[in-house]
């Protein structure tokens, strides 16, 4: 079955991500919520679009 949504804990294991910065990326609008009840949840295509949107990393030169 596809999983469609996520928790902050799975979020968090997946991309590694502590509990605070996501809130705080939730906070600004960088990241997409939605509220379920006392539930937080974060729709698949909502992660994806925001790790889509990160810059690469650059190795220095």
């Amino acid at each position: 079955m596809t999983q469609y949504s996520f928790s902050i804990p799975e979020v968090c294991q997946a991309t590694g991500l502590g509990k605070t910065k996501l809130y705080e990326l939730i906070k600004s609008g960088e990241l997409k919520a939605k509220k379920i009840g006392k539930r937080t949840i974060i729709l698949k295509a909502d992660l994806d679009t925001f790790l889509e949107s990160l810059e690469p990393y650059r190795v220095a030169e």
